[in-house]
């Protein structure tokens, strides 16, 4: 039991790993804001192309 509280104490004090972490949460966050974004984007774009459409059936 020793041995697994001292090897759980070094594996919380390693911070090799953090920055990598940090890094992917990060990526992760702009890839939310920019699937958000597109998303929030497309919808205002449906509205213009359904008018365009209607407009040409009615040529």
């Amino acid at each position: 039991m020793r041995l697994f509280k001292s090897r759980m104490r070094q594996w919380a004090k390693d911070e090799r790993g953090a920055t990598a972490i940090e890094y992917g949460l990060i990526a992760g966050l702009m890839v939310l804001a920019i699937i958000g974004s597109l998303y929030s984007f497309g919808d205002a774009n449906d509205e213009i192309y359904k008018t365009i459409e209607e407009n040409l059936v009615g040529i």
